[in-house]
């Protein structure tokens, strides 16, 4: 199966991607995880992508496709993919396209703004590695972590302010993926739920007329 999943950031992505990775066995390929590993092998593509990020800038697109093509044409690949992060626009879409790499299904979760800036803006983390979130997960001390004692913080990526923005740039330049992909006949659409598991059971259930 050839999937791309898409989402709001803090829609439940990279979970129910690993899940559907482990129930169908085909790698799920999240487009930092495969910049971070072409960057540490020092491949060419690699090589410029760092110079972008050391530079603090966007990774530009072409940089980015050549990575995925390079990923994709990988035996790991052979039998099936999961696509999280990318495409993140029509252009990448197009270039997917033009790849020849032909997709079986797009599945988009679907859970309210309010909803992801409540989940998001709730975490709490400590230096020691636990998480925790004000409602759903809350320390047994307000702020304070329940392993280790010390004060939690909220990550800068998951200040309500920060989380609203990026909610921004997904309805600007990646929501316009779930009409391209109608067009297509190949969207899924599933509505995230309050349990994980609820949505992964509505995930694969939506999965199974792909099959």
């Amino acid at each position: 199966m050839k999937l791309i999943l898409l989402g709001a950031p803090g829609a439940g992505k990279g979970t129910q991607s690993a899940r559907i990775s482990e129930k169908y066995n085909i790698p799920a390929i999240a487009t930092g995880d495969i910049l971070r590993a072409a960057i540490k092998e020092g491949t060419e593509l690699g090589k410029s992508a760092k110079s972008y990020i050391d530079a603090g800038k966007l990774v530009p697109d072409e940089v980015v496709i050549g990575i995925i093509r390079e990923k994709l044409a990988s035996d790991s690949c052979r039998n099936g993919f999961i696509l999280d992060g990318f495409p993140r626009s029509i252009p990448q879409a197009e270039a997917l396209d033009q790849m020849g790499v032909a997709m079986d299904a797009v599945l988009s979760l679907e859970v309210p703004d309010e909803k992801i800036i409540e989940r998001m803006s709730g975490r709490r983390v400590c230096h020691c590695g636990a998480s925790y979130h004000v409602v759903y997960l809350p320390p047994m001390q307000t702020g304070i972590c329940d392993k280790c004692g010390n004060k939690l913080y909220i990550r800068d990526d998951d200040a309500e302010e920060t989380v609203r923005k990026r909610l921004e740039t997904y309805h600007a330049q990646t929501e316009p993926l779930k009409a391209y992909y109608a067009k297509k006949g190949i969207l899924i659409t599933v509505e995230g739920q309050e349990e994980v598991a609820d949505t992964t059971r509505a995930v694969f259930s939506a999965l199974a007329s792909v099959e």
